[in-house]
């Protein structure tokens, strides 16, 4: 059951975290939607999701600020309640660059939207959650951890280091019964790849076994069964949604 429980998703308002956000309002839970700057996305967002029947409601907050990350979830908890599932999908520009133009201030600025921000959020929530013995913390992590493109090491550096809370994390928090999971998504495009060529995403797509790109949709049923009793004895553990571009 998650009827009566409460999600807290970052990055919200657009692309895979609205996908996510949706799903999880239809699995039952009210879902805090997070977003930086685009209101006028959220409220889109929340909007759909009252209309469906589901709760939503829109906290503005930078989730590499310590300070707003405090407030943002005072104001949850207020608003909504204790967040029961954490799903930690905000992210940034990820430029690509070889590695004799990388600068470190590049590196540090991934690794404050995927080191950084996740252990801010997590130090909040995990009190309530231990001491309720439940809860779910889902990362939205990347393949490139797997498949380490070239120019990326930026982005792949932090992704991995990521993965590294995820699985460090479930064994401590798992004697409290809350799992900790990251689900990996291949290429899925969304409105920021607007501009791909066609020709560019059918290559893409063609290399991959199930022959087809895959869709926001599809990652946000993945982090909907992580964060449902269904998956209570999964954790720390990583769900490659990429359409069979990686194994194992």
């Amino acid at each position: 059951m998650t009827g009566g429980r409460t999600a807290l998703v970052t990055g919200a308002s657009r692309g895979l975290g609205a996908a996510i956000s949706a799903a999880l309002a239809a699995d039952g839970l009210a879902v805090a939607l997070n977003y930086r700057r685009d209101r006028g996305t959220a409220e889109a967002l929340r909007d759909r999701i009252t209309a469906a029947g589901g709760r939503a409601e829109l906290f503005q907050a930078d989730v590499t600020d310590e300070a707003e990350v405090d407030d943002l979830h005072e104001r949850v908890v207020k608003e909504l309640g204790p967040v029961d599932v954490l799903v930690l999908n905000a992210t940034g520009p990820q430029p690509e660059a070889a590695v004799e133009e990388l600068r470190w201030q590049d590196v540090l600025g991934q690794l404050d939207f995927f080191v950084k921000s996740p252990l801010l959020l997590t130090q909040r929530v995990i009190a309530g959650m231990k001491e309720r013995r439940y809860g779910r913390i889902v990362h939205v992590g990347s393949d490139v951890v797997a498949v380490g493109p070239a120019r990326s090491s930026a982005y792949v550096a932090a992704k991995s280091a990521q993965l590294g809370l995820v699985r460090s994390w479930a064994r401590e928090f798992g004697p409290y019964g809350v799992t900790v999971n990251f689900v990996a998504p291949g290429w899925i495009p969304t409105d920021r790849h607007e501009g791909v060529p066609a020709d560019v995403k059918d290559e893409y797509a063609g290399a991959l076994p199930l022959g087809r790109m895959g869709a926001p949709s599809d990652v946000a049923g993945a982090v909907a069964f992580l964060a449902s009793d269904r998956a209570a004895f999964v954790t720390g553990q990583t769900l490659a949604v990429n359409g069979g571009s990686t194994f194992g």
